[in-house]
């Protein structure tokens, strides 16, 4: 059976979205960018949404107009296909009732942003950081799956191999609502190549995803700011690693400080710098909405304590399990190679149901 109730909000929802509407088209309001671009985000979550009921409204329409035909019609082909119009529609009409509450409950609004990725390694010496490499592996060719575009701006390379440390910003559409579910510490076990013994070894690496801040959420000062220049380290040839391009920036206030080194020029390491120094900082008060969201939840899918165990990578057994919904997988190289699709939708579902009984809707 539909739900009436739910249509008795379509109203209201097309009157905002018919306003918002108006409004991004208001020479006023497009010279305020903070606002225009939060209209417009309201504006693309209002448009699927408003289609979405549309969709709910021509299931309704299609049950009503089907009971009809079979009161008033005797031949038996156009019964027969009203019994499947109905039928259809009454099959289709559940999931687009979940659709509709689940876009009725307010979503991350940092969701839509591009993203920054940092890896470090953890306890396990070299075999982290080899471990750290092969995470940003995983996350490179993900990225080239999705079509995003992953830049790196820092860079501490293992003495083994992989990396101590690396940073990186991912541009594309939607990515710090897919990738958000990375953050967490990531543990390996598996026999190490500088293992003699054949023991197995656990080793650990922390990821963290932070939604990249646009240049008007967060005002910074240039007397906040102080900036130090000196010649980048590790590969990138003899031009990089002689000239003074590299570029250190302290946030005086806060104590954060970014640096970027893998670009030639001294502007491009200073705007890569600005925005990630810019995210940081902007992330800080973000955490708060993450910790404020843990606090009612259970699984904690994409928030909460960064310092949490969310999966285990086990070579010998070719296993990965995310700790987080109790999901075990043995398909470990693949997802190494970028195939994390499934462990994500799964947790995006998890976190959505837990959406869903949040609003109670």
């Amino acid at each position: 059976m539909a739900d009436y109730s739910l249509l008795e909000r379509f109203e209201s929802i097309q009157y905002r979205f018919d306003e918002v509407g108006q409004q991004i088209t208001d020479p006023a309001v497009m010279s305020d960018m903070k606002r225009y671009v939060k209209l417009n985000q309201e504006y693309r979550r209002l448009e699927s949404l408003v289609q979405a009921f549309k969709d709910y409204k021509n299931l309704i329409d299609n049950i009503e107009s089907g009971k009809q035909m079979l009161a008033e019609e005797s031949d038996p082909d156009i019964r027969e296909m009203a019994k499947e119009e109905i039928e259809q529609s009454e099959e289709a009409i559940p999931e687009k009732e979940k659709e509709i509450k689940l876009l009725l409950v307010p979503a991350d609004p940092e969701d839509g942003k591009n993203a920054i990725l940092e890896i470090r390694a953890g306890t396990g010496g070299d075999e982290a950081s080899i471990f750290a490499g092969d995470l940003f592996r995983m996350y490179s060719k993900y990225c080239e799956r999705k079509g995003w575009r992953l830049e790196v701006t820092t860079v501490n390379e293992g003495t083994s191999g992989g990396y101590k440390e690396i940073v990186a910003t991912v541009t594309g559409e939607g990515v710090y609502g897919i990738m958000k579910y990375e953050s967490g510490v990531h543990r390996v076990q598996r026999v190490p190549q500088t293992e003699t013994q054949g023991r197995v070894h656990t080793s650990a690496a922390s990821v963290a995803v932070l939604p990249e801040a646009e240049e008007f959420d967060i005002e910074l000062r240039t007397e906040d700011i102080r900036r130090d220049e000196f010649c980048s380290s590790g590969p990138g040839g003899q031009s990089v690693n002689t000239t003074y391009s590299a570029i250190r920036l302290t946030h005086i206030p806060t104590g954060i400080v970014v640096q970027c080194q893998d670009q030639k020029s001294k502007l491009k390491n200073l705007d890569k710098a600005m925005i990630e120094l810019r995210s940081r900082i902007y992330n800080m008060e973000h955490q708060k909405y993450l910790d404020e969201i843990a606090s009612k939840r259970k699984t904690m899918v994409s928030t909460g304590d960064r310092s949490a165990k969310i999966r285990t990578y086990n070579w010998p057994q070719g296993r990965v399990t995310d700790h987080r919904i109790n999901l075990t997988l043995y398909n470990l190289q693949a997802i190494i190679n970028g195939d994390i699709d499934e462990i994500i939708e799964k947790l995006q579902l998890e976190e959505n149901a837990e959406r869903l009984k949040e609003a109670e809707i």
